[in-house]
């Protein structure tokens, strides 16, 4: 799927989808700013209605965070690595009438995740639950017996998130007031933490560390994000009911590539190196957007980049008076990320798709990230074996490994270079890698045996992507008010600016600002009339 000659190419669309999308059976035309995952699944909705969509994404590739990097024989996932709630992808295609496997095969990880902790304890995260409570056993029976217990619980508060948090949008007091909403909210505890409720159910700190580091998916911390968020754990080794991790065959990137070839079978014209400087507000209405190219008119315009940092440069603060830049400082900002992109010839024992290498004190990273807002002192690392085991992690299986290790960094700040501290704290990470069993990878990775190094801050990722504060998922999760009510996805003052994205309800992660594009496209449509 890499060569974009094909992205336009594909199974003919069944006649009632194909009238409506050639005859722009709507009559409206949208502009989406932005195409990573939640601006793709909203221009596929809106064209697959007969909206005439025009995409315009700044860089020269799509997929916004989530990148493909490509050095000599390496090939990398830069970004979002950990692809779970697979019915919400396929939901994507069959609301075009096509089948989500014609574009990207999925495959399912058994063992999911592999754990390693500072007293040599490994644990191999699956769906089996006797497996995980005899590898919990090994090293505290107790919370063996506690883990039935509560991976009931985090289903059940799946459920409840699903049913009222993802199922729809989320733009005033009139759906903050459903009864259903209500009464769902007082059922997941807002008041209460992660690492409130799974100190109810476990004591050894390997186990609040291995479901503590859920809290990291929403760029927060276990003490502090609300206890809703323990619903991870089902999503990730959950008992069916579209739980699980996956990958997918030729890297997480092709799910952008598969999403950019429906998208262009549907008629959305998708336009890359398009900047886009200014949204036009006329009468207090989005109108189009003006871009380097030219203008480009619209009956409604879907920002899909973090508009904690973009209405900064695309909307004058004259016409937003509800999000003034002030205001926009008070948010706190999730964690942001320091990445090293790691090759080497051969194979590296011991890894799975995905690991994580947990320190002796997981609790002290927070108080780096969030209390003192430094690089952690001594950090968990995921490393993601690119490809999952297969070929795909190297070009043309040239016997080369493509690691991408990910720590979590304090956002941008005054007084804190990157720049001047990433060579530096790289060789830290490699260093505590070594230390915590991956021998060999500090040498193995150096120029002279033929391996390759690349390190990505925050201020990479903030260039790359518009992200605020180089912030992986725009706003916290460390106050119940960012958690469950995120930058609202209807803009307060100006009719027809929508936000799909991470900073936008219902959140970030890859399948979350998936079903996000949606909701917006759906709400959109209904708002305009169509």
């Amino acid at each position: 799927m890499n060569d974009g000659s094909r992205l336009g190419r594909g199974p003919e669309l069944p006649p009632a989808r194909a009238a409506a999308a050639s005859s722009g059976r709507t009559g409206r035309r949208i502009a989406v700013v932005g195409g990573g995952l939640g601006g793709l699944s909203c221009a596929i909705h809106l064209a697959a209605r007969g909206c005439r969509v025009t995409l315009l994404e700044k860089e020269p590739e799509l997929g916004g965070k989530l990148q493909r990097v490509e050095e000599g024989r390496y090939r990398f996932d830069n970004g979002p690595s950990t692809l779970t709630m697979q019915p919400v992808f396929d939901a994507v295609f069959a609301a075009a009438g096509r089948k989500r496997e014609d574009y990207v095969r999925f495959r399912p990880l058994d063992p999911i995740a592999r754990s390693r902790f500072a007293d040599g304890s490994v644990v191999d995260l699956t769906a089996d639950a006797e497996r995980m409570e005899a590898q919990i056993a090994v090293y505290s029976p107790e919370d063996a017996r506690s883990y039935r217990a509560y991976m009931r619980e985090s289903a059940r508060l799946h459920a409840l998130a699903e049913r009222e948090f993802l199922s729809g949008l989320i733009l005033g007091w009139k759906d903050r007031l459903r009864p259903s909403l209500l009464a769902g909210f007082a059922r997941i505890r807002p008041l209460a933490s992660m690492d409130r409720v799974l100190r109810s159910y476990f004591r050894h700190p390997n186990t609040l560390a291995m479901f503590g580091r859920y809290a990291t998916y929403v760029g927060s911390a276990p003490r502090q994000t609300p206890a809703v968020f323990n619903m991870m754990a089902h999503i990730e080794a959950g008992d069916g009911g579209g739980s699980g991790v996956f990958a997918a065959d030729g890297g997480s990137y092709a799910i952008v590539e598969a999403y950019a070839r429906l998208a262009r079978e549907l008629g959305v014209d998708i336009r890359t190196r398009a900047e886009v400087r200014r949204i036009a507000v006329l009468h207090g209405r989005a109108a189009g957007v003006e871009t380097d190219g030219g203008f480009v008119r619209a009956d409604a315009v879907v920002l899909n980049a973090d508009p904690l940092e973009a209405l900064r440069r695309l909307v004058p603060e004259l016409h937003r008076p509800s999000t003034p830049d002030r205001r926009l400082d008070r948010l706190e900002p999730s964690v942001a990320g320091f990445v090293l992109l790691l090759g080497l010839r051969g194979e590296l024992g011991g890894l799975l798709h995905h690991n994580v290498f947990f320190p002796n004190d997981y609790e002290a990273e927070f108080d780096d990230l969030f209390g003192r807002r430094e690089l952690p002192a001594d950090p968990a690392i995921y490393v993601c074996r690119s490809g999952g085991g297969a070929a795909a992690g190297a070009v043309g299986g040239s016997g080369r490994t493509s690691l991408f290790a990910l720590v979590n960094a304090p956002a941008q700040r005054d007084g804190l270079d990157y720049e001047a501290l990433k060579d530096a704290y790289a060789e830290r990470i490699l260093g505590l890698l070594e230390a915590r069993g991956l021998s060999g990878i500090a040498e193995r990775t150096g120029p002279q045996a033929g391996g390759l190094r690349r390190v990505l801050t925050p201020d990479d990722l903030a260039r790359r992507t518009g992200a605020w504060r180089g912030a992986i998922y725009g706003m916290s999760s460390n106050r119940p008010s960012q958690a469950f009510f995120r930058f609202p996805s209807r803009d307060r003052d100006i009719r027809g600016l929508w936000y799909a994205g991470g900073s936008a309800h219902p959140g970030g992660g890859t399948p979350i600002v998936t079903i996000g594009g949606r909701l917006v496209a759906e709400r959109l449509l209904e708002e305009l009339g169509d």
